[in-house]
């Protein structure tokens, strides 16, 4: 023994060790780094998601209070929301689930398609819903950043949506 300390008393880490912990890191990295990628498709589903969800209200409030709302996209501001059409002629911002919304993240409104009226590409567009059960056909195409695409139509007898990958035209 030395005076000065045991030889054998040495700390580190052995290549055993090392090779574990670098396994581990591998199999987390490759476990989480899918989950970060394809986030614009993540992010189109998120915006159809919305719109789907404040047609179906905007549907259900119409038949509701016997009035019509109007499902409105400013294609310039990048922005959804309702309004409800008073039997005065005056139109109101609706809040809660009407209220203003943005696309998520990356993802925008390429353009709108209304049945009969066209398609539209940089103004603001109105999809009307009549309290007797009946909506504008309207087709939104969404897109993100990373060049994923996806189609959004309303139906008009029903009020539901369909969800399409991809741009498509009906």
């Amino acid at each position: 023994m030395c005076a000065a300390g045991n030889w054998n008393n040495q700390s580190g880490f052995t290549l055993i060790e090392l090779a574990v912990v670098t396994l581990l890191i591998a199999l987390f990295a490759s476990l989480t780094i899918p989950l970060l990628s394809g986030g614009g498709a993540r992010e189109l589903r998120s915006t159809g998601r919305r719109i789907s969800g404040m047609t179906r209200w905007c549907y259900n409030e119409a038949a509701l209070t016997g009035l019509e709302h109007q499902l409105i996209f400013d294609l310039q501001r990048q922005v959804f929301f309702v309004q409800r059409l008073e039997s005065d002629g005056e139109l109101i911002t609706l809040t809660g689930p009407g209220r203003e919304r943005s696309p998520a993240g990356q993802a925008r409104i390429k353009d709108i398609a209304i049945i009969g009226r066209g398609k539209f590409s940089s103004q603001t567009v109105t999809t009307r819903i009549l309290p007797a059960g009946w909506l504008e056909e309207t087709v939104i195409h969404l897109e993100a950043g990373d060049e994923a695409q996806l189609t959004v139509r309303l139906m008009p007898l029903t009020g539901i949506s369909e969800t399409y990958d991809g741009y498509r035209e009906f």
